[in-house]
């Protein structure tokens, strides 16, 4: 399985709470106060999800396709359920340095930040990397 990957989602609510289910990943959901909530803690546990799995050796299921969850009819409209795409990027289980160039300002800022955060300059690069990964 690729380093990341997309599932299929299934998003459902009102105005007050929202819920996503990934039917390839059972007993995974993701809930919030917003569908663009619920849909990032649908990504955060769909990443849980496989990791637990994988650290018990699992294999981990193949994302079916839009289309293909669509046709086993897993969505119901009627019930205002409609489809996204969960994005998970999963990692490795080893660390690889990098070299990477940057603006000085850009740099300072980037350590003022993980100061603040309490996280090293690596860990908040690789957050915000994971952030922008899931708006792909």
């Amino acid at each position: 399985m690729d380093s990341m990957t997309q599932y299929v989602g299934v998003l459902d609510g009102n105005c007050k709470t929202y819920g996503v289910r990934i039917p390839d990943l059972p007993g995974c959901y993701g809930a919030g106060r917003s569908p663009e909530a619920a849909l990032a803690d649908a990504m955060s546990a769909a990443r849980e999800w496989l990791a637990h799995r994988a650290t018990k050796g699992e294999t981990l299921p193949r994302p079916r396709t839009m289309a293909q969850i669509l046709k086993a009819e897993e969505i119901s409209p009627a019930a205002n359920e409609m489809a996204v795409l969960v994005p998970v990027v999963l990692d490795k289980g080893r660390t690889v340095r990098a070299n990477l160039t940057l603006d000085a300002g850009l740099l300072e800022a980037i350590d003022a930040e993980a100061e603040k955060r309490g996280l090293s300059r690596s860990a908040f690069v690789a957050s915000l990397a994971r952030e922008r990964l899931a708006k792909v």
